[in-house]
């Protein structure tokens, strides 16, 4: 009884292998119908220029965005201007104190003082945040405005 139930066992088996592989042959030959091996070759042959085209392609976008990158860093990308008024008898708000910086903290803070008789501008240099000429209150409140978070 236990060779009756074995060989059972192994035709039930070889009945799954035998299904599995007709299966097999009929999804290949939906996915080839009408292809030659020639024809399939071409096919292959067409897909890997295409991917060597795009690894071309997607090298030079990484170059250009490295570049891209490293051009923003120094544009301008941080600006703030603070208006005020420097002296309590004339004018109102016509003086003002603007701060433009790069990504890293660089750039200038302008500053016109207006007065009746005169308009002065002031341009100090900023290096990393910092300017080494004193700053006024509005210059130093415009350069906190306009760093790059």
């Amino acid at each position: 009884m236990a060779t009756d139930t074995l060989i059972y066992i192994l035709l039930g088996a070889v009945a799954i292998l035998v299904a599995h592989a007709i299966w097999a042959e009929l999804r290949l030959r939906r996915i080839f119908a009408g292809s030659g091996a020639k024809n399939l070759e071409n096919i292959i042959a067409d897909l890997v220029r295409d991917l060597k085209n795009l690894e071309k392609s997607h090298a030079g976008a990484q170059k250009d965005i490295a570049g891209i990158e490293s051009r923003l860093k120094t544009s301008l990308r941080g600006f703030q201007i603070v208006r005020f008024n420097p002296f309590r008898d004339s004018g109102g708000n016509q003086s003002f104190a603007v701060a433009l910086l790069n990504e890293e903290g660089d750039g200038v803070v302008l500053s016109s003082l207006y007065a009746r008789e005169r308009v002065s501008i002031f341009a100090k240099p900023v290096k990393n945040n910092t300017s080494p000429y004193d700053l006024t209150a509005e210059e130093k409140e415009a350069l906190e405005k306009a760093k790059v978070k």
